[in-house]
């Protein structure tokens, strides 16, 4: 897999990560790959935050994985940053091969860099083989999530 690179992502790219976020039966639901305005003024403000980190992973110059790293500062844990991974999508034709683990592994050393002293994740309760993928990297489900869709 040497011929994997994990770049930040540009607005080119916006057109494979949202299909990426529409390829399952969750993002079907919620993601508009046909118009791709809101995705780019959502890149514009992520661009310019400089805790966030939108990748993606690109082999043979094709776009086959995204993630979304957000660093947090905070006062608790004795002011420790924390990151949160979002948005983990791996191209249906790369599933199995072991680029999930190799952006879940940038997104911890980015997290180290960073001096965060926690890396956090939350995955739909629906994604029972995500929830093992992570268990296997190292990862508990060690709190219960909430959300409110606004």
């Amino acid at each position: 897999m040497s011929d994997l690179e994990i770049r930040p992502a540009a607005p080119a790219d916006i057109p494979a990560i949202v299909a990426m976020l529409a390829d399952d039966p969750l993002g079907a639901q919620r993601e508009s790959p046909d118009d791709l305005t809101p995705y780019s003024a959502a890149f514009e403000r992520l661009s310019g935050d400089p805790h966030q980190r939108l990748v993606v992973a690109v082999r043979d110059e094709r776009v086959v994985g995204t993630l979304h790293l957000t660093i947090i500062p905070g006062l608790s844990r004795r002011g420790a940053n924390r990151s949160i991974i979002e948005a983990v999508r791996i191209h249906a034709d790369e599933r199995g091969g072991g680029l999930g683990t190799q952006l879940i592994e940038w997104a911890i050393a980015e997290s180290r860099r960073e001096q965060c002293q926690l890396v956090q994740l939350t995955s739909d309760a629906s994604r029972t083989d995500a929830h093992r993928f992570y268990e296997r990297l190292g990862f508990e489900a060690s709190h219960v999530g909430f959300k409110m869709t606004l």
